[in-house]
């Protein structure tokens, strides 16, 4: 009965993904159904190593992080976990070869966040890449299903994504980054008094890789394509809302999109046609 266990395992990555994060969620129904049990598994994999290092605070983060790592590395070992969102990851890995030093990078940088400190640009574009863009890299593996050429080319394009994603997330959570856990992820800035050229640098700096995401997104395979721009004109909905607010008032609250405008975008999308050629990068 073990496919009733991967069946078990891939509704915990599902409902694990559904209860951190809506808006992925609803880019992961725009995706065919054949590829989205991966996606979820591949996300709640992910979730489960940032609440490690983010939340359980008063519980031994480091000993839970390398129990998790060794768990992983085990699992992808024997193509088989008691931890159902672990082996649910394992079975995606497997099936759409993803590379294990993706996964070994990404570990890497949650390791990172068990410690505060400030980061400086080499260990800040290391811990991009390991947090976010191997993660775009994981999915793009899914997506290419084994074309090697459709991977290589589109790989530039899915790391940017992730890195504008994550950089979104940066600006997003500065109070928490900040205040409460100690982290200063962008170099050479003090949000003691940051400043508008500040807040202008690091935009200018996500917009390009926005804008060479987008190229990417439009080149995306029929199945994943209109779930990708559904996340992408999200993130860029809250990235414009984020340039609205003054440099002095971007740790006062976290912005967030609401309901009304997540369902405006997922209903913009539904009707982007399935081409190659260019996508919109309108936001609500």
């Amino acid at each position: 009965m073990k496919a009733l266990f991967d069946q078990v395992s891939a509704k915990c990555s599902e409902v694990t993904t559904q209860k951190y994060s809506t808006s992925f969620s609803l880019g992961i129904k725009f995706l065919s159904s054949n590829i989205r049990p991966a996606i979820f598994a591949i996300y709640g994999f992910v979730r489960l190593a940032d609440e490690v290092v983010d939340s359980f605070h008063g519980y031994d983060r480091k000993g839970l992080l390398k129990q998790l790592k060794n768990e992983t590395y085990a699992a992808l070992e024997s193509k088989i976990s008691l931890n159902p969102i672990i082996n649910s990851f394992q079975q995606a890995v497997h099936q759409y070869q993803i590379d294990v030093e993706l996964i070994e990078a990404f570990l890497d940088s949650m390791e990172m966040d068990l410690e505060k400190q400030v980061y400086t640009k080499q260990l800040y574009e290391k811990y991009i890449f390991g947090s976010a863009e191997v993660v775009g890299l994981m999915c793009l593996k899914v997506f290419c299903n084994g074309d090697a050429d459709e991977y290589h080319t589109l790989r530039h394009a899915a790391m940017k994504l992730g890195s504008a994603f994550q950089k979104v997330n940066f600006l997003r959570d500065i109070k928490a980054d900040h205040v409460e856990l100690g982290r200063m992820y962008f170099p050479n800035m003090n949000f003691d008094c940051f400043t508008e050229e500040d807040k202008a640098l690091i935009e200018q700096e996500i917009k390009a890789e926005f804008d060479e995401a987008l190229v990417g997104i439009a080149k995306l395979p029929r199945c994943a394509k209109k779930g990708v721009y559904l996340a992408y004109i999200y993130y860029k909905s809250l990235f414009r809302k984020i340039q609205e607010i003054p440099a002095k008032h971007i740790m006062e609250k976290r912005v967030r999109v609401p309901d009304f405008q997540k369902a405006l975008l997922m209903l913009n999308t539904f009707f982007v046609p399935q081409t190659s050629g260019k996508l919109s990068a309108h936001v609500v």
